[in-house]
């Protein structure tokens, strides 16, 4: 299990939340450090991809990677950051706006991946799948890096390359991200009540 190195996107520009999202507070904590918790014992390695202002995020004690493909290209830029960088052949992918994920995400998705062809594994919750979330292994990068130097972005597209597993979770509150102010503070009220 400790043979995954986990990716956590940070590496947007926050714009509808006014700011890194990354670091926007729910119950007192920054959001990336929920993530943390989640995914951090599950992992052998932690990345952090941050891009704009990296030096506030390095009281987390992770290594710190910004894309390596120009523009703010999206969450498979940070994966093909991710995988260039990881000591592990898997790599698991979750974004820094999904405070509650499920404490057996990383095992299950290992396990999907498993010993046989499949390439990749990728959550699906309420019926939908979570596309951002998922584990891949090292060999796909080729592929990635073709898919994202030719303009490609979308995360569902590329995945349909692949030979993709999906892994079915039934609380679909656990995959629920935060993308404002309006569900951060709806967040907070929830938290709140418990």
């Amino acid at each position: 299990m400790r043979a995954i190195t986990t990716v956590i996107l940070a590496g947007g520009m926050g714009k509808r939340i006014g700011g890194a999202k990354g670091l926007q507070l729910l119950q007192g904590r920054a959001l990336i450090g929920w993530v943390l918790d989640s995914v951090g014992g599950q992992s052998g390695e932690v990345l952090l991809n941050v891009n704009g202002a990296p030096d506030e995020y390095v009281s987390f004690g992770c290594r710190i990677i910004a894309d390596r493909i120009a523009g703010w290209a999206g969450p498979l830029a940070g994966l093909h950051s991710a995988m260039y960088c990881a000591r592990h052949d898997r790599v698991a992918c979750v974004p820094c706006d999904t405070p509650f994920l499920p404490d057996d995400l990383l095992p299950r998705l290992l396990a999907a991946t498993g010993e046989g062809a499949a390439e990749a594994a990728v959550a699906v919750a309420g019926g939908k799948r979570q596309p951002v979330i998922g584990l891949y292994r090292k060999s796909v990068l080729p592929g990635l890096d073709a898919y994202l130097h030719s303009g490609g972005r979308r995360v569902a597209d590329w995945q349909d390359t692949l030979r993709l597993r999906e892994v079915v979770f039934d609380n679909a509150g656990a995959f629920a991200n935060i993308n404002s102010r309006d569900e951060l503070a709806q967040a907070n009220r929830a938290a709140a009540r418990g």
